[in-house]
């Protein structure tokens, strides 16, 4: 007899998720005080989730806030309790998943931008090389000798790695990255 085991109320036959994990940007605004944003990242690592990227700043100075831009990976599941448990947090006034909201708003994807320092050395052809493909990028040189250039780059996350992946044979010795900062298009606010 081949018998199928059937779900009871035991929380046993609950099924695992399957679908794949997703890449989504969370925006968290705060409250602009001591301790919040180490509550956000332990929230996330006490529960075994992955912050990507996290940039945080104080977007509204009068009334205290900061906004918190996370990039996780996680099943719809996971994204979902995450957000829950964000909003539970007592200095958190809003929680808004821009990838979700965009697919509900029927828009593109959030814009994403990051900023970038990178630092290469080089002399000689090498060094013209820099200095041209960091002209076809956009890149800014912020500071100079005749050892090395610190370029500024601010563009999408995959313009970044591009560059510097370019950058890499030319003598690359120096990044410093900001994560993205994202925001949804269109008149909505967050």
């Amino acid at each position: 007899m081949n018998a199928k085991l059937q779900p009871t109320g035991s929380a046993y036959f609950i099924s695992s998720p399957t679908a794949p994990p997703e890449r989504h940007t969370l925006s968290v605004v705060v409250a602009n005080e001591p301790g919040v944003l180490a509550r956000v990242i332990g929230l996330f690592s006490g529960r075994g989730y992955n912050i990507e990227s996290l940039t945080v700043s104080e977007t509204e100075h009068e009334a205290h806030l900061s906004r918190i831009t996370i990039v996780t990976k996680g099943t719809p599941d996971v994204l979902e309790q995450i957000k829950a448990q964000l909003d539970r947090q007592v200095p958190v006034h809003k929680v808004v998943d821009l990838s979700v909201r965009a697919r509900e708003l029927g828009i593109a994807p959030p814009v994403e931008r990051e900023v970038a320092l990178i630092k290469v050395v080089g002399n000689g052809d090498q060094r013209q090389e820099a200095l041209r493909l960091a002209d076809a990028f956009d890149a800014k040189v912020v500071d100079a000798s005749v050892e090395h250039f610190l370029f500024e780059l601010t563009g999408k996350v995959s313009k970044v790695d591009q560059f510097i992946s370019i950058m890499r044979p030319l003598g690359l010795v120096e990044i410093c990255r900001t994560g993205p900062a994202s925001m949804n298009r269109g008149p909505q606010g967050m």
